[in-house]
């Protein structure tokens, strides 16, 4: 998702202590660093594999013992497989010039960075993930807000109650019980198709987790067992106890303290108003500012409760959610999450719950510590427990006596002065430019769904990122480099890895729909053999053997050592103006979504990754629902969201034409080439 954004370009630091052709000191502490990380998180599993032993039914971290090591590539496969892919996005200059590059780079210093590399894969559970992290994420110096975090939405055509503290009510204490099983490794074990068990290391800082910005790096801060939670609501900070009498507050209990924070009419402190603010802009800034004005005092006191708490609420002030009346509901909503007034959500926070006055829900959600499928079981659990377990009285209400005896939600308390106040002011500019140059557009596909494709005899994903090929060159008349984000969590401390969805059978397959001259039966034989190259790519990433995280540790292996070179600086250098994901759903099957159709929930997205390229998420939502989210930037004059998504959709429709004769109605190649130009739409 957002990682496309961080991938490209990024820089850091290192300070060898010095280098040794046989020997770096700095390498070897680094990779000694990786595996003591690696041991801690073992140790910290154990006592859930002990419990494992005492039951019947697996648990949360049964399998994670078992789980085998990401294996690293060897050198020659990688190189080969990264030239395979540029292939048809280079001329034959080009490509000649980057063959010869990657052939220096094998000859030269490739076998000794791989040899580290091994040496790390021995000793650390994961040769990727801590460097992912670290550098990708927590040494980015820009802003995280809409660059690196992503949204999450409610329910598509379903509020359970039009109460807004009702529904927060429920909300959190499914997110509370959630936790209390997460903590207890209660959750069943996680697995790919439902047979093959997945890494769960991910899910372990879910809650009681935030960022915390630095000059050089942030690092992410992990506490256990929070008692409290901080609500935002109209410019004011509140901290609301989770528990009473050793037990969590029932929903009737949290709607009354929700409900207490909604009527309070207190006015904002000087500076309070804009504060998180500060985690939208620039991360030095904001470092620097904490150093110098959190430090002591009640800042610090206020400040450490944002950050120790289990996560953040938001209680907004505008109605969001799908609005099948209005044109532009799901972009406002989409928006609303995303980066919201800039100054309203906590994107430090491991996530941050957005609670709308009409019962809506979402969540904005800081991504160096998960990845979007985990937060995703969280929220499929969180949302089916809301509905089918807790319920609502006949009046919206959650259910279960009122207890008024609570002690209320206190203020956090601020001292600002006039310097502070105007750098809370100068990261709200900053990101309010970055929110507003957002063109964010997410519409709903009901043409068909997972059902039709499969009677096509493709796999939905193959299919979709074809049609998303079709759709990118007829938006742009070019092809490019495209970034899928694949899951490589059938090993331990798995994350992600890169599919390359532009293969060269896809741009054959594209050419021919563009080429009126084809026949039908020429394109469908081409769309095919290009879904079967696409298959073959998500089952290599999904292995191991991919291509960027590989390229990308051995380029980080490099600065490490001190030693330059210029492919692996060329490779990490190349922007993903198409970078693509899809979230899953049902991971649970906690609802059966044949007998309740309408309790299907519209995924979610991310901001843009390129200057001038699009991101999008779908979500395949049962048998006869897509979703898209499609993000770019106002401030490019090449690109148009809605313009975009009009290509989707009718790049869907003229590959479903192809199985189904009937229904062709492609437009031809003279509107596609106008459409280039201008920001007109279909």
């Amino acid at each position: 998702m957002a990682e496309a954004h961080q991938a490209v370009g990024f820089q850091f630091t290192v300070r060898p202590d010095g280098v040794d052709l046989k020997l770096s000191q700095e390498v070897i502490k680094n990779i000694y660093l990786s595996g003591v990380t690696a041991w801690k998180k073992k140790a910290i599993l154990f006592k859930s594999l002990v419990k494992m032993f005492s039951g019947r039914r697996p648990l949360l971290y049964s399998f994670q013992a078992s789980l085998p090591r990401l294996p690293v590539p060897s050198v020659d496969d990688t190189i080969c497989r990264y030239l395979e892919s540029i292939h048809p996005l280079l001329d034959n200059e080009q490509y000649n010039q980057m063959k010869i590059l990657a052939n220096d780079f094998r000859d030269s210093i490739a076998a000794q960075l791989q040899r580290y590399l091994m040496l790390k894969s021995w000793w650390a559970t994961n040769y990727v993930s801590d460097w992912w992290e670290e550098y990708i994420y927590l040494r980015s110096r820009s802003p995280i807000m809409v660059n690196n975090n992503f949204y999450m939405m409610d329910l598509l055509y379903v509020t359970p109650t039009h109460r807004q503290a009702a529904r927060a009510g429920n909300v959190v204490h499914a997110m509370l019980q959630y936790r209390r099983k997460l903590e207890r490794g209660e959750h069943a074990p996680l697995r790919a198709l439902g047979i093959v068990p997945m890494c769960s290391t991910q899910m372990e800082r879910m809650f009681n987790t935030t960022r915390i910005p630095g000059i050089e790096t942030d690092i992410v801060q992990h506490l256990t067992d929070r008692k409290h939670l901080v609500v935002y609501h109209k410019g004011r900070f509140f901290q609301l106890w989770l528990y009473t009498g050793g037990r969590h507050l029932l929903p009737s209990e949290l709607e009354t303290q929700f409900q207490r924070i909604l009527n309070d009419t207190s006015e904002p402190q000087p500076g309070e108003l804009k504060l998180a603010a500060l985690t939208a802009g620039n991360r030095v800034l904001w470092a620097r500012t904490r150093i110098k004005y959190f430090s002591q005092g009640v800042n610090k006191v206020s400040l450490d409760a944002i950050e120790s708490a289990a996560f953040f609420l938001t209680l907004d002030e505008e109605p969001q959610g799908y609005d099948s009346t209005k044109t532009n509901s799901l972009d406002s909503y989409a928006k609303s999450l995303l980066h919201g007034k800039c100054y309203d959500r906590w994107f430090d926070k491991s996530f941050t719950l957005i609670s709308y006055p009409n019962g809506k829900m979402g969540i904005n959600v800081e991504h160096s510590w998960a990845d979007a499928p985990v937060v995703g079981h969280m929220w499929e659990y969180v949302l089916a427990t809301d509905c089918f377990h807790l319920g609502y009285t006949e009046e919206g209400h959650c259910k279960g006596d009122v207890n008024k005896a609570l002690p209320h939600p206190s203020r956090l308390q601020w001292q600002f002065p006039k310097e502070c106040q105007e750098v809370i002011k100068t990261s709200y500019v900053i990101a309010k430019q970055i929110a507003d140059d957002v063109d964010l557009h997410s519409y709903l596909f009901t043409e068909f769904g997972k059902g039709l494709i499969k009677k096509c005899r493709t796999s939905p994903d193959a299919f979709i990122q074809l049609a998303l090929q079709l759709a990118q060159f007829r938006d742009q008349g070019l092809f490019c480099l495209t970034y899928e984000s694949s899951m490589t969590r059938m090993f331990r401390d798995g994350r992600t890895e890169t599919v390359r969805s532009c293969t060269s059978e896809a741009v054959a397959f594209v050419r021919a729909m563009e080429d009126t001259s084809a026949t039908k039966a020429q394109r469908l034989a081409l769309f095919r053999k290009a879904a079967d190259k696409h298959q073959h790519m998500c089952r290599l990433a999904m292995k191991g053997p991919g291509i960027d995280r590989h390229l990308f540790c051995l380029y980080i292996m490099s600065k490490h050592l001190g030693v330059d070179s210029p492919f692996l600086k060329k490779v990490l250098s190349e922007p993903w103006k198409l970078s693509t994901s899809q979230t899953p759903q049902q991971q649970l099957n906690l609802v059966d979504i044949n007998k309740f159709p309408k309790y299907v929930g519209s995924g979610g997205g991310f901001g843009p990754v390129a200057d001038d390229g699009y991101g999008v998420s779908y979500i395949i939502v049962g048998e006869n629902l897509i979703t898209f989210h499609i993000s770019s930037k106002f401030s490019s004059p090449d690109t148009d969201s809605y313009r975009f998504g009009r290509h989707i959709q009718k790049a869907m429709l003229d590959i479903q034409a192809l199985f189904h004769p009937e229904n062709d109605k492609m437009v031809g190649n003279g509107e596609h080439v106008q459409l280039v130009n201008g920001k007109k739409h279909l």
